[in-house]
């Protein structure tokens, strides 16, 4: 988890490649349009609202959230994969403060990790608009609704609820990949 552009799906792709952590991908899905530079099932598997629907319907659904956004409702959930066993394998999914709190209700706060990123807004910001500068049409007014939205959804307090403890500085991208791996392995021989 991370406000936007604090290099989370950087981090998760280069986590989900490593072969001592074994980690399985639990890929989101959303019926936001695809951005420019993603690949359906990598960041997200991208469906329409039937999709959804049929999904809700098959009681599949782990967790949704909807965000007003200037291109109107996107949804975002998780959804239990055919074949995934928690008995047997760990599983890794970017989200959100509230993605976290469905799921520990889901699956339980002990089958649970958190890894928390964080970066500089000053930082963030000027990621967020290099970022958007490579879209065939920018949003710069989208680009704004998320950062501002991030100040709330991820304010202090809610950390705090959500007892999201153990950050991670990604002020260095290697230094807090290492970081973090280490956290997991620590993780998974703890549980």
């Amino acid at each position: 988890m991370g406000k936007s552009s604090s290099g989370k799906d950087s981090l998760y792709k280069k986590l989900i490649e490593d072969k001592e952590l074994k980690l399985k991908r639990l890929i989101p899905y959303t019926t936001r349009p695809i951005r420019e530079g993603e690949k359906e099932g990598v960041e997200y598997h991208f469906v329409t609202e039937e999709t959804l629907n049929a999904y809700m319907e098959a009681n599949k659904v782990i967790e949704l959230r909807a965000y007003q956004t200037m291109q109107g409702v996107w949804k975002y959930f998780t959804v239990w994969e055919d074949g995934m066993d928690l008995q047997k394998d760990s599983y890794a999914v970017i989200g959100t403060l509230e993605s976290w709190r469905a799921m520990c209700d889901y699956f339980g706060p002990e089958h649970m990790v958190s890894v928390y990123i964080e970066v500089e807004d000053g930082e963030r910001l000027l990621r967020a608009l290099l970022r958007e500068r490579t879209q065939r049409q920018p949003s710069y007014r989208e680009l704004c609704r998320r950062f501002l939205a991030d100040e709330e959804d991820f304010s202090e307090i809610k950390l705090i609820d959500n007892n999201i403890t153990t950050r991670f500085q990604n002020e260095d991208f290697g230094t807090c990949l290492d970081e973090i791996k280490l956290f997991i392995q620590k993780e998974m021989r703890y549980n």
